[in-house]
């Protein structure tokens, strides 16, 4: 049992990341990122590849999962920030796609649809029991507090204003002679770096990456927790991630409330529940858990 509770706090912790990340980017300036999980791809295959076929250090493996995700947000903005915020969001999830259709036919770097097997996991000098476990989860620990603290940091600065302003209105922005352009882009590369770093923690944790591990259903599950804990707020994206993922693994016990559901029917019963709880958060809870209350 508590083998599987650290488990759960350590996936929980790399989804605090990726919210983290993701109210970067829409939370404090707006920006409808819908392929978040490209990001997150590009950090877990750096830090593979690094740390098997070129037996790299893992600390290189995660400057470099951070690095490259960074890098391929610059891009991304520099071709598409000055299109409308759906078609924005159009760009990010095909762009998601590609990284994973990438990731499947290189195969002479990625092994394609068979994967990355043997990563190295983060304090193998441990064994595979607790101690590692709990180590694993100190780290991460530590490396939330920190995102959490330049987080905190970053929005009291005069960027962090600037950031806020571009969301709540780009046009006055604009008027005042600044480039919503040149801020978005710089949140972009941040928000993306943060989610390479989470991909590298879960290629290190989980020892085993395929494409199939990055579907665009990832993407949808960091949104849901920013949404329920409190879109814009960073207790709302820690809040939001711990309740994701109470309502991912509680309703893998679902079936033994309805033993008659199939376990392959079980998967999608699992999915409508969340998406149940979202469509009801959104209904009676739309400015989230963390969110202001006097607001109804």
């Amino acid at each position: 049992m508590e083998a599987y509770l650290a488990a759960i706090a350590a996936i929980a912790l790399i989804y605090v990341l990726l919210a983290l990340g993701l109210t970067l980017h829409y939370g404090l300036t707006g920006l409808i990122n819908f392929g978040h999980v490209g990001f997150f791809c590009i950090g877990a295959y750096a830090a593979a590849i690094l740390s098997t076929k070129g037996g790299m250090p893992i600390a290189v493996g995660f400057v470099a999962a951070a690095v490259l995700a960074g890098l391929a947000a610059w891009p991304i903005g520099l071709v598409s920030l000055r299109l409308r915020d759906d078609y924005f969001a159009i760009v990010t999830l095909g762009f998601s796609e590609t990284v994973r259709l990438v990731v499947t036919s290189e195969r002479w770097l990625t092994n394609g649809v068979q994967g990355i097997p043997g990563i190295p996991r983060l304090f193998e000098g441990l064994g595979v029991g607790m101690p590692s476990a709990l180590a694993i989860v100190g780290v991460l620990l530590a490396v939330n507090a920190a995102a959490i603290w330049l987080f905190f940091r970053l929005v009291k600065s005069p960027f962090g204003r600037m950031i806020e302003a571009i969301r709540d209105n780009e046009e006055a922005v604009r008027a005042l002679g600044k480039d919503p352009a040149r801020f978005k882009i710089r949140v972009l590369v941040l928000g993306a770096a943060l989610a390479g770093i989470a991909g590298a923690f879960y290629a290190h944790y989980i020892g085993y990456v395929v494409p199939d591990q990055f579907i665009p259903l990832v993407t949808f599950y960091v949104w849901m927790a920013i949404i329920m804990g409190g879109v814009g707020r960073i207790s709302g994206a820690v809040v939001g991630a711990a309740l994701l993922m109470l309502f991912l693994e509680g309703s893998r016990f679902l079936r033994d409330v309805v033993p008659f559901i199939s376990a392959v029917d079980m998967a999608s019963v699992r999915i409508g529940a969340v998406g149940l709880a979202l469509v009801l958060f959104t209904m009676f809870r739309p400015q989230g858990l963390m969110g202001d209350y006097t607001r109804r």
